[in-house]
């Protein structure tokens, strides 16, 4: 029998509820939804081979509704023991580069839903999980899969089922013949039963007098009823798999094991298990934890790096950090050598120091005791490693934004730190780039170095003025000297993906290269070099029929304090000036900035083809409206100001310099303007009607309105509502229901899992309009998450969205006289 899923409806003015069947859009914005998605690829690590994977189309609200357990932060499918919510590949073809056929992978099932591809040390083979869901009450599995490039077929690896609760259950150990995996363990037997009766309530309590604030988190342990399940789905069995016969050998004990990583010379493996105290506060990633280092032919205990207790104590500020080693990994250009990272202030920024984080090593045998290689006056941000004698290390500071980018000599532990970049994230115009790596003989990421070991390569997105222009640049490290060896150039948006040696010793760049009317596809080259580069992919336009692209025009204006702004306005396919000015819907999704100059960087680009996702306001072009998407609302607080000390006078100023200059050049019709946002766009929508009179309606989908109900700082204001209570009470909309006369569309995920935005803020809000006479509609998706996804709930998301703008916008209903 085919299910049906109502969709909530409540209503005001006059108040009701009611539930209703899914409803369709007009036929064009129906169709761009629809349109076949682009596929996805994974590149093997020396160039060899291109992974091409069709993309699954949107799942069904049936798919979506799956069984589904929320503990610890987690969401978990019983029936798969993995995630609940997976975008999957359906399909895979091997494409040998640089001119090779695109074969198809034989073997696979005829429903394949394929994830986490990942590529062998040797590129010979591709692994992958392969997801079957079970139905009517069966249980589904995850299994592990390898698909061989000399033959083009894939195989099922290991029988026994994957545990995939945290992802990223498999990794390969750098012989390319082995791989490691967490699985179900063998065994395990029914999943505990929920208590019929309660043997008593749950209880929490705190009185040591210490401050431990914490975040506003989803899905949270409740009650030793859900300390039973984590366990029961979280646990697993660490085991090492032969690719020759898909044999496998257990390794150490069961247990809830987050991560589990080979060494880089195949003998030891570095495990990361979570232990009890759990906490009833904080996701997984708060709760206790053991760090050991295992023999990988054995299993047995090589050493225990550290035991770290719950880490309930952490200020809440955005660069603080628990107290003791953290961010243990493998250093990726030596044989066995640990490395992780400490406070020295506490965790906490607000402390003075003149070192916050220190780095340390520890290689094989994990004897003697850590040696210190760098200490940060900055929070530790992350190693990229190269060579023997050289490293890289970041650092940042939130409350300005700062960012320093040091080279080291691993062999030269506590020697001074180099700067090599320093400045604001927020500075793109001036952002060196990202360092490149290459994949090494044991498959770990080491840097890409060129000029016998002198330069390194710096790939970014190139943000200037004209707007982003990304490039490659070769850095010599010993005279600083900059070379840029390629850059992106109109009409083409050109974007690297990976950078590799060629046959001929020559470096080849590949690249993804689109146009406003060409869909991405990708591209071979040699670094350096003039010239038109190799097509490799052909992706079809998948807007062809509808004449394959938008009227895009990126505007660039400034609101009133002078801050420079931009947004892209789309309009009709057939638009003439003569039509005149048109109703408008514009969205936007504010961001906080500690600077103007920052603020009024531009980016994006005017050649980026645009995609239009679910969630995008384009599809009204269709519909005869003009759109202002991403229009830019920089918050801005300098000093010692914080930006959210003025967030609604800064929000209605870029609100209206937006509209006016679409009015300025005559395609906005000023008195027929709507505004829509998702998530912090939202809680922005539902400002901008309760601070203005600019919108003749609103769409607000999945926001937060409340903000006392994430008393712990929330997007990016990191003071808590004790600290800044003005700041909290002028900022949530909820506090001016009675101000909002304009009507307003709201939307929520019926499961929203996002940090903050629990369906009760739009229900509270909700209320809250009702009770004070407002013009509001709240709809609520089945089963979905703060993104949303199921088929019939897009379609019915946008039939609200059209009916609603076509009610209030564009064509409202006369005024009635008091």
């Amino acid at each position: 029998m085919k299910q049906i899923f109502p969709v909530l409806l409540l209503l005001a003015a006059p108040a009701m509820a009611q539930e209703t069947q899914y409803q369709q859009p007009p036929a064009a914005i129906r169709d761009l939804l629809l349109a076949a998605p682009t596929p996805r690829v994974s590149v093997a690590g020396d160039g060899s081979v291109l992974a091409i994977l069709a993309v699954q189309d949107f799942p069904t609200v049936a798919e979506l509704s799956q069984p589904e357990l929320r503990l610890a932060g987690l969401r978990l499918n019983p029936r798969t023991n993995g995630p609940s919510r997976v975008s999957y590949a359906v399909g895979m073809q091997f494409k040998r580069l640089p001119s090779g056929a695109e074969t198809p992978v034989q073997g696979l099932p005829a429903q394949a839903r394929i994830s986490s591809p990942s590529w062998s040390p040797d590129n010979q083979h591709l692994a992958f999980t392969l997801t079957t869901l079970g139905a009517d009450g069966a249980p589904g599995r995850i299994e592990l899969w390898v698909a061989a490039v000399a033959t083009n077929t894939a195989r099922r690896l290991l029988a026994t089922p994957l545990n995939d609760v945290f992802g990223n259950s498999f990794e390969w150990v750098s012989d390319s013949q082995t791989l490691l995996a967490r699985t179900v363990p063998a065994g395990r037997g029914a999943a505990p039963a929920a208590d019929a009766t309660p043997t008593g309530p749950a209880v929490q309590e705190t009185g040591s007098g210490k401050k431990s604030g914490a975040r506003t988190y989803q899905d949270l342990l409740k009650n030793p009823a859900d300390e039973r399940l984590f366990e029961y789905y979280a646990t697993s069995q660490l085991v090492k798999v032969k690719l020759a016969d898909g044999s496998a050998q257990p390794l150490g004990q069961p247990g809830v094991l987050r991560t589990a990583s080979p060494s880089p010379d195949g003998r030891f493996v570095l495990v990361r298990a979570v232990h009890r105290p759990y906490s009833y506060t904080l996701p997984v990633s708060g709760f206790a934890q053991r760090v050991d280092v295992l023999y990988l032919t054995s299993g047995s205990l090589a050493k225990t790096i550290a035991d770290l207790p719950l880490a309930d104590n952490v200020p809440t500020n955005f660069d603080a950090v628990p107290t003791g080693p953290r961010d243990h990994g493998w250093r990726t250009d030596a044989p066995a050598t640990v490395y992780y990272a400490e406070a020295q202030d506490g965790g906490d920024p607000k402390t003075k120091a003149a070192v916050r984080d220190k780095v340390f090593l520890l290689a094989a045998p994990f004897a003697g005791p850590a040696q210190e290689l760098a200490a940060l006056p900055l929070r530790y941000a992350g190693m990229t490693w190269g060579t023997d004698h050289l490293a890289l290390v970041d650092g940042y500071r939130w409350a300005d934004r700062h960012e320093t980018t040091w080279r080291l000599d691993p062999a030269a532990p506590g020697q001074p730190l180099a700067v090599l970049f320093d400045g604001s994230s927020q500075d793109t115009y001036h952002n060196p780039g990202t360092p490149a790596t290459r994949r090494n003989a044991q498959g770990r990421a080491v840097l890409r170095l060129g000029q016998g070991g002198q330069a390194i390569y710096l790939s970014g997105q190139g943000a200037s003025p004209e707007g982003d222009r990304p490039f490659v640049d070769e850095l010599n490290l010993t005279t600083q000297k900059t070379t840029r060896l390629w850059r992106s150039e109109a009409p083409y948006y050109e974007v690297p993906a990976a950078i590799f040696e060629g046959k001929k010793g020559k470096l080849e760049l590949l690249t993804r290269r689109e146009t406003a009317a060409q869909t991405p596809n990708y591209y071979l080259r040699e670094l350096g070099k003039k010239g038109q580069p190799l097509a490799l992919t052909h992706f079809a336009n998948p807007y062809a029929k509808f004449g394959g692209s938008f009227r895009k025009q990126v505007l660039h204006y400034k609101r009133a304090d002078g801050v420079a702004l931009t947004a892209n306005l789309y309009l009709p396919p057939n638009y003439q000036k003569t039509d005149g000015p048109l109703p408008t819907l514009m969205e936007a999704y504010p961001v906080e900035f500690k600077d103007k100059a920052n603020a009024g960087q531009v980016s994006g680009s005017p050649h980026t083809f645009t995609r239009v996702s679910w969630a995008s306001p384009v599809y009204w072009v269709t519909q005869g409206y003009a759109v202002l998407e991403n229009a830019t609302v920089p918050i801005v607080g300098e000093g010692s100001a914080e930006p959210n000390d003025t967030y609604t006078e800064q929000l209605v100023s870029s609100a209206k310099a937006a509209i006016d200059e679409g009015a300025r050049l005559g395609v906005v019709d000023a008195n027929r303007v709507a505004v829509m946002g998702h998530s912090y766009g939202a809680f922005m929508t539902a400002n901008l009607l309760a601070h203005s009179n600019l919108f003749k309606a609103g769409i607000a989908r999945s926001g937060a309105y409340n903000r006392t109900l994430t008393p712990y700082g929330f997007q990016g204001e990191e003071r808590t509502y004790w600290q800044a209570k003005g700041v909290y009470d002028a900022m949530s909309p909820f506090n001016f229901a009675d101000k909002i006369k304009t009507p307003i569309l709201l939307i929520h995920g019926e499961a929203d899992n996002n940090s903050g935005t629990f369906p009760i803020q739009s229900e509270r809000f909700y209320a809250a309009l009702k009770g004070q006479g407002a013009t509001v509609r709240y709809v609520v998706l089945p089963a979905e998450a703060h993104s949303y996804a199921a088929r019939e709930n897009l379609l019915h998301m946008l039939w609200e969205m059209d009916s609603w703008l076509n009610k209030y916008v564009k064509a409202p209903a006369p005024a009635v006289a008091n």
